[in-house]
């Protein structure tokens, strides 16, 4: 075993450390800081929907480009666009969606 792999090894064992904790609450005794969920909420949203943002305006730019560069097929452009552009926002309503069941 090299050291970059021991190294990989030590890593996996301190998170398996720390992280075990963190799943032994009961009901009796729950998670300090329940009101950070809001909060937390409030960012993974904001997070997504700005990644979600950039990435639509990306994948218009790469189309506009395509479709200038190759007229015959935007057609084809065109279809993989609005593909992509309704899996990219997915993502946003997932995290939606997921907030609302955390939230609620």
């Amino acid at each position: 075993m090299n050291k970059k792999m021991a190294w990989k090894m030590l890593l996996l064992v301190a998170l398996l450390l720390v992280a075990s904790p963190l799943f032994g609450q009961t009901k009796d005794q729950p998670a300090a800081g329940g009101h950070w969920v809001a909060i937390t909420a409030g960012f993974s949203m904001a997070i997504a929907s700005g990644m979600c943002g950039l990435a639509q305006a990306k994948a218009v730019a790469a189309a506009a480009e395509g479709m200038a560069r190759n007229p015959g097929a935007a057609a084809a452009i065109r279809f993989a666009l609005l593909l992509g552009l309704v899996l990219i926002e997915s993502l946003a309503l997932y995290t939606l969606v997921i907030i609302f069941v955390k939230v609620g």
